[in-house]
């Protein structure tokens, strides 16, 4: 099975190589002995995330996840990478492709499937729903130092 390549860290990062998305296939998830997912893999421990996690996975043509799912806290954001397929979401199918977005509230019953002929690629962010606020939205601060590269 293939490992997550740390690529470097510091105090304030750290960063990792996941190899390229057309291999995520050489990735297994195992969340127990009747669940095996190929082409899975979580990356936020890999990376130090403290407040989200998310993960890489990639559906052969004629695929899916297999089961529904929720969670109990969680929303979910699915960035469609390339690809194309469908996103089930309390039994509407949403048709996603490269470039499309979905934001799953936890409640959502979901599930993913590659109705398409090539591979479908996909980034899936999970953090706790309903704590983004105004505050949030105004966090970042431009810097007056120049970047020097």
């Amino acid at each position: 099975m293939k490992q997550i390549e740390s690529i470097a860290s510091a105090k304030n990062y750290a960063a990792a190589d996941f190899g390229p998305l057309d291999r995520l296939n050489d990735y297994l998830l195992e969340l127990g002995p009747e669940v095996k997912i190929p082409g899975k893999v979580f990356g936020g421990a890999a990376v130090g995330a403290t407040g989200a996690d998310f993960s890489f996975q990639r559906f052969a043509p004629g695929t899916e996840t297999g089961f529904l799912h929720t969670h109990k806290t969680h929303e979910e954001l699915y960035f469609f990478l390339s690809g194309q397929g469908e996103l089930q979401v309390d039994g509407d199918r949403i048709p996603v492709r490269e470039g499309s977005v979905v934001r799953v509230a936890p409640a959502g019953r979901r599930s993913v499937r590659n109705n398409g002929p090539e591979p479908l690629v996909m980034l899936c962010v999970q953090y706790r729903g309903a704590t983004f606020t105004a505050e949030d939205a105004a966090d970042g601060e431009i810097l007056a130092e120049p970047v020097r590269w």
